[in-house]
């Protein structure tokens, strides 16, 4: 069973992009939009060209060296992490600093649970053909993936992150079993096949699709024997 600390402030996302249209249809439907009204998420969605120093707000650059594509650049990242006090050389309580990036370590269920410890998490969203490397060498605690291919940019990836490490908080899931049932738990397995209403459906003559006779026995021990068994272990 997954073990919560009590939370004393709601854990703070900091999201910095170049398009920050594009996050707020999600963050403000469902499940974290509730959460947030119970101020149980903190999450602030910033433009990074914000901290651009020239006229044109100008975040990315030509390469050193040649190659296709444009690259972000490390001065507005900077600034806008120092104005956050998320600096590598700052306080000890500072934010935990994530770069997405197909490069880095693979999200999974469990780095879910260990970043739900910090109190507050800043995902840098990549654009273009990617970021100045003095990012990842200074500013950042962490470079995260969330699979083998390719993206537009980092802001799919810290929905991902956000949402999977959201659920986490005590409070934000309706049901404290759902977070411990579910797929991709702590005993490293895929959650059991899921029935509801009608208990036969028939899409057409001749045709049934019946929900196993098991769960609708009211056994309890031999429903979970069930599920236990028709469990699939997550693939590596």
């Amino acid at each position: 069973m997954i073990e919560h600390s009590v939370m004393k402030s709601p854990l703070r996302f900091d999201i910095l992009t170049i398009f920050p249209g594009m996050l707020s249809s999600y963050l403000d439907e469902s499940m974290i939009k509730r959460a947030k009204a119970q101020k149980l998420l903190d999450i602030r969605v910033h433009d990074l060209r914000a901290w651009a120093k020239d006229k044109h707000r100008k975040v990315d650059d030509r390469p050193f060296g040649g190659g296709a594509g444009m690259l972000m650049k490390v001065g507005p990242i900077y600034a806008a992490l120092k104005e956050l006090k998320a600096l590598k050389s700052s306080k000890k309580n500072r934010p935990y600093v994530i770069l997405l990036s197909p490069r880095g370590t693979r999200f999974t269920q469990r780095v879910a649970e260990r970043l739900v410890k910090h109190k507050q998490i800043v995902f840098i969203c990549g654009r273009y053909e990617g970021i100045d490397q003095r990012v990842t060498d200074h500013l950042v605690d962490e470079e995260m993936s969330v699979g083998d291919y390719v993206l537009t940019g980092g802001e799919l990836p810290a929905m991902t992150i956000l949402d999977a490490v959201a659920r986490l908080v005590p409070g934000v899931v309706g049901k404290e079993a759902s977070i411990v049932e579910e797929s991709h738990s702590a005993d490293g397995f895929i959650e059991h096949p899921h029935y509801t209403r009608p208990e036969v459906f028939s899409p057409k003559k001749g045709v049934k699709w019946e929900v196993p006779s098991v769960l609708l026995s009211g056994d309890h021990k031999k429903i979970a024997e069930w599920r236990a068994k028709h469990a699939k272990r997550a693939k590596k």
